[in-house]
């Protein structure tokens, strides 16, 4: 499986041609793919959230601004991290920009070094993400593959109840109660009780 990460795109979102080349210059030496975009109207029109990656970002850009679009994504359901740019960066902006999930706020002549960081951040963030979301994809899935009285079962052992708890409370031998958890746990990877706990709350905290 290819590495998220060296095959994502950095999408430059600059309006200014100047900077948007010199900043497409410095990543690509870095071994960075990179997409640019005049406006925030034409990143939204040609983004791909299945693609891994990251934006960078200009605050003032002409028409919907970067807050703006950053508060478009976020409506959207859209995970993009964004580092921003500007060359005039005020407190409630930046406040503003990371409180809505911003990787970094840096201001213009921006350090490239920072810059490099700062995306190496975003793009580490977006991988572990789609990480995330992919685990927990697969265990939704195993979850549905159980039977319902298998599920009943995954629910009365995360609750705490004993084998001999859940056979009296389903009206069941024990014995049963042991194959049913049986299959439910091989069916959903786990071994351990306290990884069933561990699967079962990340999925019910998406």
């Amino acid at each position: 499986m290819p590495d998220p990460v060296s095959t994502a795109v950095v999408h430059v979102v600059e309006d200014d041609a100047g900077v948007a080349r010199a900043l497409v210059r410095l990543l690509a030496a870095a071994g960075r793919q990179c997409e640019t975009h005049a406006d925030a109207e034409d990143f939204l029109a040609r983004y791909d959230p299945a693609q891994p990656g990251c934006a960078i970002v200009d605050l003032g850009l002409p028409g919907m601004d970067g807050l703006s679009m950053q508060a478009t994504l976020v409506a959207r359901g859209i995970a993009c991290p964004i580092v921003f740019l500007t060359g005039a960066g005020t407190v409630p902006a930046s406040v503003r920009a990371m409180k809505a999930g911003a990787v970094d706020f840096l201001l213009k002549p921006v350090d490239s070094q920072a810059l490099l960081a700062a995306v190496d951040a975003a793009l580490a963030r977006d991988a572990a993400a789609r990480q995330a979301r992919s685990m927990n994809q697969d265990g939704a899935r195993r979850l549905a593959s159980l039977t319902p009285r298998e599920r009943q079962v995954l629910d009365l052992v995360v609750a705490g109840r004993l084998n001999k708890q859940v056979a009296a409370d389903l009206g069941t031998a024990e014995k049963t109660v042991k194959v049913h958890r049986g299959r439910m746990m091989k069916k959903l990877g786990v071994r351990t009780v306290a990884d069933l706990v561990r699967l079962v709350s990340s999925l019910r905290s998406t």
